[in-house]
């Protein structure tokens, strides 16, 4: 009898669920890692405040238009813009979204394994005692060698498909539910600690009193840029979670709240970190290095330093873990809907041909660093390729296709969940996502690319 009845498609439970898992999805090593260097470098409370300026005018409006084509195709990027637009050329932007997905996970994972590696050497007090340059020597050994590096990377990749194999409710959304308030909690006593050093207010002033005279072209885009990051935008997992999202779910509060966690973690990791380094005498200027050689520098000289030390890996680990699992989605959401695969086959074919790539670029840094394309590692141009042309291009036409091509009415019946929502803010989303959205991504997407040349 259940033979002819076609099963539903796997869901979010509630609110929290959907925010829970697409929040996981957005903050990653993007709000701890990448956020605290970039505000250091572009002047601390002027980055910040035009961060959120962009986040709220632009970032929620994105986010809005990828849910509206998850959740009206009930599909992955590529079944979506299939079916919404059939016998249309919109299909590539879900392939390329697949194909963004595959090229993050490698490197991100790579990143990612790096936390677990200082996760276990803070565990161990291995951090302790060093000065900056043995700190550095540390970092730069490690990325070098070759079987500690693919070693964590085979860990985390097992962890993630682990959550993934498990399911939509059983898998994403139970694991997402535990990691994202335990991460709030880490975030929180670290803040405590590090407000609590003498001399911590000046990092405070640095975050929060912004000197408009900072703020310049170049911290403009640099800030704008990283909300697409940050939020995962144009990479296909906010599609595919789009399409767990149940039909009575208002989308626009889902996507609110989503980037409120997802700021929230970046101004915490601020004043968890920002308080400390001045206090104990870094600089907040201190770029990629700022995480893996300067911060445990900090810690070492705080009083319960070790145990900080450790909170923070953790939370960086769990950080990338909630992201990595959602990339890998949207690679198995296709091998499940276009190509017929069990979930469990589809997990297990994606982690491997992932982790062949993957495995390249940890040793990029070691056996074949020599392999480099324009002064690039694999590493370099995987992230490039992502970072800089997939994903903004992604997030163009993704705003392009709501604001120019699909209908006005689906768009409205999705925004207002078929009339039950009045839909007050839907001409402004409209305009946003037709003139406003597209020429910011245009403007990012340039700049990137070296083309816009700013001070």
């Amino acid at each position: 009898m259940t033979n002819n009845v076609k099963s539903e498609r796997d869901s979010f439970s509630n609110r929290f669920a959907v925010v829970a898992a697409v929040a996981g999805s957005a903050i990653g090593l993007g709000n701890i890692w990448r956020f605290p260097y970039l505000a250091g470098e572009n002047g601390g409370g002027a980055f910040l405040l035009v961060y959120l300026f962009c986040v709220v005018v632009i970032g929620i409006p994105v986010m809005t238009s990828e849910f509206i084509i998850g959740r009206s195709a009930q599909l992955n990027p590529y079944g979506a813009f299939k079916k919404l637009a059939p016998r249309k050329p919109w299909y590539l932007i879900g392939i390329m979204g697949v194909a963004a997905a595959f090229m993050i996970l490698a490197f991100y994972t790579t990143v990612a394994g790096w936390t677990l590696e200082y996760f276990y050497q803070s565990l161990t007090g291995n951090l302790l005692g060093r000065t900056d340059i043995e700190l550095t020597n540390m970092f730069d050994s490690f990325l070098k060698s070759s079987f500690r590096p693919i070693l964590w990377f085979i860990v985390f990749m097992g962890l993630t498909a682990f959550i993934i194999i498990s399911g939509v409710k059983e898998g994403i959304e139970k694991y997402t539910k535990i990691m994202m308030p335990f991460l709030f909690l880490i975030l929180i006593l670290m803040c405590i600690r590090s407000l609590t050093l003498p001399g911590g207010k000046a990092g405070l002033q640095f975050l929060f009193h912004p000197d408009m005279n900072k703020i310049t072209p170049k911290v403009i885009l640099e800030a704008l840029g990283q909300s697409f990051f940050s939020l995962s935008i144009g990479m296909g997992t906010l599609i595919t979670y789009g399409s767990y999202i149940r039909k009575n779910e208002n989308l626009v509060l889902s996507a609110g709240l989503v980037s409120l966690a997802d700021t929230s973690v970046a101004v915490l990791a601020g004043i968890a970190i920002f308080p400390a380094v001045f206090a104990l005498g870094g600089s907040p200027a201190s770029g990629t290095g700022l995480t893996f050689i300067v911060l445990p520098g900090i810690f070492d000289k705080m009083p319960l330093g070790s145990v900080f030390a450790f909170m923070f890996f953790l939370l960086l680990s769990i950080a990338a873990l909630t992201s990595t699992i959602s990339v890998l989605e949207v690679i198995v959401a296709y091998l499940v809907e276009e190509l017929k695969m069990s979930r469990k086959k589809a997990t297990i074919a994606a982690s491997l041909s992932v982790s062949i790539l993957g495995l390249l670029t940890v040793l990029s840094y070691g056996a074949l660093s020599n392999l480099q394309v324009g002064g690039r590692n694999i590493f370099g141009i995987l992230e490039f390729l992502t970072s800089n042309i997939m994903l903004p291009i992604g997030g163009l036409f993704i705003v392009i296709f709501i604001g120019w091509f699909y209908s006005k009415d689906l768009t409205k019946r999705e925004f207002t969940n078929e009339g039950s929502l009045k839909g007050t803010l839907l001409p402004t989303y409209i305009f946003i996502v037709k003139f406003v959205a597209p020429v910011a991504i245009a403007i990012v997407f340039l700049y990137s690319l070296g083309i816009f040349k700013l001070s």
